[in-house]
């Protein structure tokens, strides 16, 4: 896949999604696990979608009204299974917390164990020895992207295999992934590691890979007999945000972040700012630094929604990275409140929370509003609403 392959704008996101709607119906049900080189079989529209430079109703949109709901019916799931992370890690933050607690101890370990340490470097370098899992490597940082059975046998491998702790690989596709999302990357890796569903780890076996990448890979050693990482139960879910509702009436600034990256829905709901500030968040993403490649996606995203936008932003500052700086800004332009989207569990939250300063407004989206309450189990009883959830949102 070529390494310049997603370019971080609305119009590129488009363009992906024009040229995947013919293939969405049965010939992605039939093919979508399938590895295979330039990954033509998949959508590879996660980095658009992540950063909401494309939305959910627009790709679903497209998709059905092309093909229809059977026909569609598995990508309409792949297309919920995000939402289905984001609601279930909101009713239950204190799971990033502990993840990042995790990390902060893995990391000391990696420091203080040369074992350790040299297969960690061995892995993310792609020079384990392991032919499939060197390959993954080495695309990840190349191209910024996996497919998703390849991120599931990886980080099996990763945890199982090379006995490396499951933080440092989450955090490793983090720092690497276009399309890296805290509930999606995190979740998914607690389920490969036996935490998420408790007790039941996933295997990588040689003969599933070599299937599923048409004999590409036919790795030897694995351990497929694997053991569930040993970790506190799931919390119970918890309250769902309330975000609160803009007041026309108050002097306003707008706070744009790479959660979401079409805000027009915002000034539908008479949102007129004074001033826009973009947050980088990306200094809050690892415990080392994202890929220059990651920092680019991101920066260049808001920078094009900047650009689509700027005759609605006023005067736009660049590069908020804290919440002390957000707060001098605002008040420096006498703002009332500050508006900005939801910013689900993870780095830009982290970002914006605390106490005092400006009052923050941040707006639920219908989509999440309506989709997040349900994902209070597993996915397979939250695809019970998924009809529910497409009539609601006109399809």
């Amino acid at each position: 896949m070529d390494q310049g392959w997603a370019e971080p704008t609305r119009d590129a996101g488009l363009k992906r999604l024009r040229a995947f709607v013919p293939q969405a119906g049965r010939a992605y049900a039939e093919r979508r696990n399938y590895d295979l080189p330039g990954h033509e079989n998949v959508s590879r529209l996660s980095p658009w979608l992540r950063h909401r430079l494309v939305t959910e109703e627009e790709v679903l949109g497209a998709v059905l009204a092309e093909h229809g709901r059977d026909a569609a019916g598995k990508f309409v799931d792949e297309v919920f299974w995000r939402s289905y992370f984001k609601g279930w890690l909101e009713m239950r933050p204190t799971v990033w917390g502990a993840y990042w607690g995790e990390l902060v101890l893995a990391w000391d370990q990696v420091q203080s164990q040369s074992g350790l340490r040299e297969r960690w470097e061995a892995a993310c370098r792609g020079e384990t020895g392991i032919d499939c899992a060197d390959h993954w490597a080495r695309e990840l940082v190349e191209t910024g992207y996996l497919h998703n059975h390849a991120r599931m046998w990886f980080a099996s491998i990763w945890i199982f295999t090379l006995r490396l702790p499951w933080a440092l690989g989450a955090d490793f596709f983090l720092r690497h992934l276009l399309d890296g999302d805290p509930a999606s990357n995190t979740l998914s890796w607690r389920w490969v590691a036996g935490l998420q569903t408790p007790g039941k780890p996933y295997a990588a076996t040689a003969s599933n890979i070599a299937r599923f990448t048409e004999g590409r890979f036919r790795p030897n050693g694995l351990v497929e007999e694997v053991r569930a990482v040993s970790g506190a139960p799931n919390p119970d879910p918890g309250p769902l945000p309330e975000g609160g509702r803009i007041d026309p009436g108050k002097r306003s600034v707008l706070l744009l972040h790479e959660d979401d990256l079409s805000p027009e829905w915002l000034f539908e709901a008479g949102l007129a700012p004074v001033a826009t500030g973009v947050v980088d968040a990306t200094g809050r993403m690892s415990i080392l630094k994202a890929s220059e490649r990651v920092q680019a996606f991101k920066a260049g995203a808001l920078a094009d929604c900047v650009a689509r936008h700027e005759e609605r932003l006023g005067e736009v500052t660049d590069g908020l990275d804290n919440r002390e700086a957000v707060m001098a800004w605002a008040e420096g332009h006498g703002a009332e409140q500050i508006v900005t989207s939801y910013p689900p569990v993870g780095p830009v939250q982290g970002l914006l929370r605390g106490a005092g300063g400006v009052p923050i407004v941040s707006p639920v989206r219908d989509w999440d509003a309506r989709a997040w309450p349900h994902a209070t189990k597993g996915f397979f009883k939250f695809r019970e609403r998924i009809p529910d959830l497409l009539s609601a949102s006109g399809f």
